[in-house]
């Protein structure tokens, strides 16, 4: 910590009272926001008798793992683990290099309807999900019949409407990382005998790259989630379920098992934040560059 000099004595800086406050609520904010967090992992952790008592404590004096046990030893978890695994990997790599091609296109090159293009990138982007669950599923049913491979009660059926809604907002946001890189850098490259893929892949990429992460972890995160699409397009095939379907067992009619739920919540939590901590550098000057442009 410095401090400042006079006639060779130094005194500590005071800070200044706004400097406080933002502090003050960024501290109140990280609480609030991770406090859920906290009452999960929290939840998972306390026997059973103390995660419906009536008197609720923020704190267990005797933790237990039961909950874990009870998770683990579910049937198929391993498999709706690794299929949600398939399904959002999936997902983020190719909507990444088809968001990629898509912005560089949009963004270098003129052709007709180019605009219209942007627009029904947007228009789309606005149309809630829940209005088009019914028409994709009478959709991915039809065409199940010509392509099994995406047919309702496969993963090609959770991961082709994942792309298709994920590619709006990633076309969008790396098409200003594409416009920042100069094009001068460019027609520099063609002069220097580098052709079209190779400025593309070895030039243009590794700029756009903290682009293509903050679009990433958008799409990891409403692919990793989703239990919408998952509950309407597995209809009966459930060694394809995800993760969140795991969550429907500790349902029961005679009483939910919280401790249960909690815990599997917690299970599902741990890729999110293992992939947060993997991506937070290039994902923060990501989101430094969208802000910029």
């Amino acid at each position: 910590m410095s401090f400042p000099r006079f006639a060779g004595v130094r005194f500590p800086r005071v800070r200044r009272p706004w400097r406080l406050a933002a502090e003050a609520a960024a501290l109140l904010t990280a609480v609030v926001v991770a406090f859920p967090l906290y009452w999960m992992v929290l939840s998972a952790v306390k026997p059973a008798g103390e995660v419906q008592s009536e008197h609720p404590r923020p704190w267990t004096s005797e933790p237990s793992l039961d909950a874990f046990r009870r998770v683990f030893g579910q049937q198929d978890f391993a498999r709706y683990f690794l299929n949600s695994l398939l399904v959002a990997g999936t997902v983020v790599v190719v909507s990444a290099v088809v968001a990629f091609l898509a912005a560089t296109a949009v963004t270098r090159f003129r052709f007709r309807f180019r605009t219209t293009l942007l627009v029904m990138f947007l228009v789309a982007q606005m149309v809630p999900v829940e209005a088009l669950t019914i028409p994709l599923f009478f959709l991915l049913r039809d065409a199940g019949q010509t392509v099994p491979g995406i047919g309702l009660n496969t993963l090609g059926s959770l991961i082709l409407p994942h792309i298709a809604f994920s590619l709006p907002f990633a076309i969008w946001m790396l098409r200003g990382f594409v416009r920042a890189v100069p094009e001068a850098l460019e027609e520099a490259a063609y002069l220097d005998g580098a052709s079209r893929a190779r400025f593309l892949w070895q030039i243009l990429f590794p700029l756009v790259f903290p682009g293509l992460v903050a679009t990433s972890v958008f799409s990891f995160i409403s692919t990793w989630n989703d239990f919408l699409f998952a509950k309407s397009f597995i209809v009966s095939a459930t060694e394809n379920s995800t993760l969140p379907m795991a969550l429907l067992v500790f349902f029961k009619d005679e009483g939910n098992d919280w401790g249960g739920i909690m815990a599997a919540s917690t299970v599902m939590t741990v890729p999110v934040l293992v992939f947060f901590v993997l991506v937070q550098r290039r994902l923060v000057s990501g989101l430094g560059g969208a802000v910029k442009d």
